[in-house]
Parts: structure tokens; sequence; C-alpha cells
């Protein structure tokens, strides 16, 4: 089921009809819950009962580690001095961290065998068959690693003092609700659990707000980000015959066509869960307006970034060990940020070079600390101006190692982005008859779409300026029927399905 068809339309009203026509909430829970599985089985039905089986280990062991947050009355004789007391506390917390550990163990190993096993076996037995590590690759659960993330999160939070969900319901309506459970965005628990006990009714604001954004989504995905995909296939589909001005608008177009999909995804899915009243996190805050790597990390998929601090970045010591160390922690988590999103060498080297852009950053703040002109200079229009674009140019030609993981590929890419010429028939099959515009027309697009996410950047961060929900609601009938008439045929998949 695809977000953007008239099934998914139909789904959604009708899974609003039953969830508002009932009061209680225990049957509301039920209905997500019941609807989610649907959506899910309507994709990928074999893998359901593997999901509900790690939701309940899951929901089991944040009891026990909730259970043991202190030595029960029963369990002790309440007559001990001080010394044994604290004895036994000890010997409890060494329990609850097993519990703890155990779940996270359980958890990546399960998203390492589903998405690093099949090349493993590749690379280290090459005999073995290749083909059946191929379609086991394949066959991997969509959304294992949103859904795995969540799972440590709710296991850590629960261990760091969190209250544990004593019903299963509520946890498994948050772990499978279908608005977020292919490619989130990352959500805590106890965020959605208190949203489920406290819920929003709808308003016309609300209900505005919820239409606008699932029409939004809808455009950015289904017009600007499958349009660009097209070229951004054929180019980087023909490596040895794209020249060096192709692969450049290739690499540009696709960073747009990256953020348009994955924050149209996000924007679908906030507006659906708003729709049941429900507020999911924001994922991004017009990231390619950042004037640094750090910032753009804050605004660039938010809910990992903000899982990557909370779960590793601070537990291995942050900022607070000196600036080796935190120069080395950015890159171990900027590492694991390669690793998460796939197994090919590629991600790794993506996530390496945002690590080392990231040490760099802090190297460069702490020198201009001491250096009053220089710290200067980057406050003014001149120094943000060339922050931006050397963060930007930096972020844009990482995404080749994103878009082609294998080395072999992004290799070329990078050796033949100076000074090599394009093939003519290249030029006629992709400008001609798949575009039917030229590369300079094409270009001219890119800076269009730039300066319209500039202007809408201006009125939403700069003048503080929105829609009212009536504008909003004149304005999704028209992104819908936009959509329907100007998407290409055969709309390309979500390209955070694959991670």
């Amino acid at each position: 089921m695809n977000f953007i068809s008239i099934l998914y339309g139909l789904f959604l009203l009708s899974v609003l009809g039953i969830y508002w026509s009932v009061a209680q909430q225990r049957l509301r829970l039920m209905t997500l819950l019941i609807a989610s599985l649907v959506f899910y089985a309507s994709l990928q039905a074999h893998y359901i009962p593997l999901l509900l089986a790690l939701t309940f280990i899951n929901f089991r062991l944040g009891r026990e580690i909730d259970e043991n947050t202190s030595p029960k009355p029963h369990s002790l004789n309440w007559q001990l001095n001080n010394e044994e007391w604290q004895s036994a506390q000890i010997d409890w917390n060494r329990r609850r961290l097993k519990l703890l550990w155990l779940g996270i163990v359980l958890n990546v190993f399960l998203l390492l065998g589903f998405k690093y096993l099949p090349p493993l076996l590749r690379s280290v037995l090459p005999g073995i068959a290749t083909s059946s590590a191929d379609s086991f690759k394949v066959i991997a659960p969509l959304g294992i690693s949103f859904f795995t993330f969540e799972c440590i999160a709710y296991l850590v939070d629960v261990y760091r003092g969190a209250p544990a969900t004593q019903e299963f319901l509520q946890f498994a309506a948050y772990k499978f609700f279908f608005a977020k459970l292919i490619s989130g965005p990352i959500t805590r628990f106890h965020n959605l659990a208190n949203q489920f006990k406290n819920l929003r009714l709808l308003t016309p604001d609300i209900v505005a707000e919820g239409l606008w954004l699932i029409a939004r989504g809808a455009v950015k995905k289904g017009i600007l980000a499958d349009h660009l995909g097209v070229f951004v296939d054929l180019c980087f589909g023909n490596l040895q015959r794209a020249g060096s001005g192709d692969l450049w608008l290739a690499t540009f177009a696709y960073g747009f066509q990256l953020y348009l999909d994955f924050s149209g995804y996000v924007d679908i899915a906030r507006g659906s869960a708003l729709l049941f009243g429900l507020v999911l996190p924001e994922n991004f805050d017009f990231p390619y307006f950042s004037t640094s790597i750090a910032d753009f990390w804050r605004r660039w998929h938010i809910t990992l970034g903000d899982w990557l601090r909370n779960y590793l970045y601070f537990p291995l010591g942050g900022s607070r060990q000196g600036l080796d160390r935190t120069c080395l922690n950015l890159m171990i988590i900027m590492l694991i940020a390669g690793i998460w999103h796939g197994a090919a060498l590629g991600f790794l080297v993506w996530g390496a070079f945002h690590g080392l852009a990231l040490a760099v950053h802090r190297v460069t703040d702490a020198i201009s600390d001491r250096f009053e002109d220089w710290e200067n200079f980057w406050q003014q229009p001149l120094g943000i101006f060339l922050a931006w674009l050397l963060t930007q140019f930096m972020v844009f030609t990482s995404w080749i190692w994103f878009r082609l993981p294998s080395l072999a590929e992004s290799s070329l890419v990078f050796q033949h982005l100076w000074g090599f010429p394009g093939d003519e028939q290249f030029a006629q099959k992709v400008y001609v008859d798949a575009l039917n515009r030229s590369p300079y027309q094409l270009a001219m697009l890119l800076v269009v779409l730039a300066t319209l996410m500039a202007i809408v950047y201006a009125f939403n961060r700069t003048l503080k300026l929105q829609f009212n929900w009536s504008v909003k609601l004149v304005f999704v009938p028209l992104c819908f029927y936009s959509v329907w008439l100007l998407a290409p045929e055969g709309s390309l998949p979500y390209i955070y399905f694959d991670f």
C-alpha cells in the first residue's frame, strides 16, 4: 500500500471513521493496531509474526527492568544494615543491566542478521550460494532499522527510570503505528503513550494541518522527487557514458531528490498521525540552509540524530572528556550511522566522511574561540555565506557514496567529475528522449527549486509567516490534483524503504 495512492486514501478514511466512532481508549488502540497490521500485511505479511514476537519480547524485558528498579520487600530481610542493603541494591542493578544488555543484543543481532549477514557471507564465503544470500537481503523486514532503534530506546529509557508500560496493547499499537512504521520518524514510546492517554480532539485547524501535510508530502514525493529520480537513475545507471557536467547535475539532483523523497514521506506520516490526534516529531528543519556540518545534523533526520546523541554519544562521554575524545566520539557515532544505513562500504565511507567533518568543525570552533577576529568573521554575511557554501558542497558530494554505496561505482563518479566528456548517444537518450529538456534547462529547474525552498525558508524562519488553516484547505485539493496530473507513470519506491 503506497502512501500516494487512492487505496491509501480509502484506507486512512476508513480507519479514521472507526477510530473516532469509538470512545474507549482501549478500542482506539485496538483499531490502530489492527489497521497497522493490515497496512504492513499489504507490504510484507510474512514478517508480522516475527515483529509481533520481537514486540512482545521487548515489552516483557521493559517490565522486568522496571520491576527490578529496587529490591522488593519479599526478597530481602528488612533487618539488614546499611552496608548489606547497598550490596543488595548493587546486585539488583547488575540484574537490570544484564536485562538491558540482553534486549540491546537481541535487537542488534536481529538487525545485523537481516541487513549485514548476506553481504558478509558473500565476502567471506564467496563460494556459498550467492543467489540465496541476495534473496535473503531482499526479503528483510521493511522498517527493521527504525523498529529495532525504537525498541532499544525504550529499554534504555526504562533502565534510566522512565516507567515501563504494563499494557501490551498500548506498546504494540505504538510499535506498529502504520504512519511511522516503515521509515519513521523514530518516536519514543513515552511521548506517544502520553498522547494516547491525553488524546487531542480534532478541530478545524488540526484537520487542515493534517491534510495540508499529506498534500504537501504528496507533491514533494510524487512530483518533485520522482521526476528528479528519473534523471538520477538514468545518469548514475550509465556511469561510463555520463560526462562531468551530467554527473554534477545528477549529484545535486539526487541531493534534492533524497530530501524531497524522505521529507515528503515524513510529511504524510505526520499528517496522517495528526488526523488521529497524535503528533509525531519533526524530522527535517531546512537542512540545506545550515551553515555548519553540526548544524546540518541538527536539522537533517532529526530523530536519528537525537537517537545517536542520547543513546551513543552521551554514554560515550559526549564532549565532557576533552577535545580529542570528543572528536573520537563524533567519528564513532557517524560510523555507526553509516553502518545503520547499509552494509556496503560506501555507507561506511559516507559515515566516516561526516564524522571527520564534524571533528574538523569542532576543532575549528575551538580555535576560533581563541581568536576574536576569526570568530567575528564567521558571524558576518561573507563568512556566513562561505560557511553555508562549504557545508552544502561537502554534504552534496557526500551523497555520491550514499547513492552509489559500491566503492567501485562511487570512485568512478569522483574520477569523472572533472574533464570527462559525455557520450552523445547518452545525451540523446537522457535529455531528448527521456526528459525532453537540455542540461541547461535541468540546471535552471534545480536553481528554481532551490529558490522556492529559500522563499519558504524565509517565510517560516525569518518572517515567521504561515498559511492559516482555511488557505491550507484551499490548496489541499489543488495539490492532490497536481500529483494525479503531473506525477510520472510508475512511482519510484521511497528511498528510505531500503534502510
